[in-house]
């Protein structure tokens, strides 16, 4: 993804984030992550909030085998199964959990820098775009109420859908003026 605010500052933030996170046992570990992997996530994601993206992320993921082959998955009649890890967790992990603190990087740093608004744009090109992400682009968001927002849902969408949920290529930017 093309994340147009990626600066120093952001990326402190992003690091505060996800500090945050780890200290009040609030991170987001995905049940497709090994044990392994899961103690490694935080060190792997601050890696990548300081000087990396979620492409570098998800290669650091691959490259580490930190992904389980089977994973448990509750039916809606309650019955669990073993189904299969998908071929693409590490790229949708990475790009989902990075463009996550890259909003909240993004909020704080609007925050600081008295910028009132943040604007939602299309920041991966996709093949079919989902109706709901194209009526989001162009979107001015408060950046105190999305930053309360994707601070709150941790592991599920947020309840102002930014940024959206995984393989959508959404995410917010300060607007150009």
């Amino acid at each position: 993804m093309s994340y147009e605010n990626l600066d120093a500052e952001t990326r402190q933030f992003m690091v505060e984030e996800i500090d945050m996170d780890v200290g009040s046992d609030k991170i987001y570990l995905s049940s497709y992550l090994t044990q392994r992997a899961q103690g490694d996530w935080p060190d792997l994601l601050r890696e990548a909030a300081r000087s990396g993206s979620d492409d570098t992320l998800a290669a650091e993921l691959r490259r580490s085998a930190a992904f389980n082959h089977t994973t448990q998955r509750q039916l809606a009649n309650s019955r669990v199964i073993q189904a299969k890890v998908p071929h693409n967790a590490a790229e949708v992990l990475a790009e989902s959990e990075f463009n996550r603190y890259y909003a909240r990087g993004l909020s704080r740093k609007a925050l600081a820098n008295s910028i009132p608004r943040l604007e939602v744009y299309r920041a991966k090109p996709v093949k079919e775009p989902r109706p709901e992400s194209e009526e989001k682009i162009g979107l001015l968001v408060d950046p105190d109420i999305l930053l309360t927002d994707v601070r709150k849902s941790i592991g599920v969408e947020t309840a102002l859908g930014i940024p959206p949920g995984p393989g959508s290529g959404i995410s917010v930017r300060i607007p150009k003026r």
